[in-house]
């Protein structure tokens, strides 16, 4: 099943929008079985599940982490291990400038830089994380000056009801207004993908299309 769903998909994403598999609170075998049928991003958002998970698959050596949940800075640890060991490769929740010092901080004793994405609230949500809209320029500077760091985009999740191609497309002109000129755009899941690539969406988060319902969240 998840084969299948992988391959309807991908038949409607075009070429050079990278699809991230959201495997959040699936089983390592669901990954696998991704895996195996061609799947190499896969997205998680609890720092402690991704470490074990990550420890249970590293045996499979194309896998690229990217890590979609809200972060902690005491979490960061997790993600960006010393030496050696499974490591994230994208960190797309990069809502504020202590959380970028923090990963700038453990990945530079890595020594490879960590790409993150920048977190904005684009409808204002008291609800959900990321910067406001007003305090991106700001946060893109300092970020983009950070050692151990590679900013690289900006990532949003539109209001669950209504259209969400107005704040997509709020996204893009965020990042458009931006110099130098950032080339990711991490926006659309399951049920908005198609309106976020039409938006400019160059990495769509897709979980339920392709492993069906979540299993019950673990403790982060």
């Amino acid at each position: 099943m998840i084969a299948e769903n992988l391959a309807r998909v991908r038949k409607s994403i075009p070429a050079g929008v990278r699809l991230v598999a959201v495997s959040k609170t699936q089983p390592a075998q669901a990954v696998r079985e991704a895996y195996a049928a061609g799947q190499r991003d896969f997205g998680e958002n609890y720092a402690q599940e991704w470490r074990d998970k990550a420890a249970a698959l590293v045996d499979l050596p194309e896998l690229v982490w990217h890590f979609i949940g809200a972060l902690q800075t005491n979490k960061v640890k997790y993600l960006v291990p010393p030496a050696g060991g499974p490591r994230v490769a994208f960190v797309h929740t990069v809502d504020r400038l202590g959380l970028a010092q923090e990963i700038s901080r453990r990945a530079q004793r890595t020594g490879t830089p960590m790409r993150v994405l920048l977190e904005v609230n684009v409808a204002g949500e008291a609800s959900k994380s990321g910067c406001a809209p007003g305090e991106l320029p700001a946060l893109a500077r300092a970020a983009s000056e950070l050692p151990g760091l590679a900013l690289c985009g900006l990532m949003c999740i539109p209001p669950a009801e209504g259209d969400p191609r107005p704040h997509f497309r709020a996204l893009r002109q965020l990042r458009d207004g931006l110099e130098p000129r950032l080339p990711e755009l991490s926006m659309g899941m399951s049920a908005d993908y198609a309106a976020a690539i039409a938006e400019g969406s160059t990495m769509v988060r897709v979980g339920s299309a392709i492993f069906g319902a979540r299993a019950a969240q673990p403790s982060t």
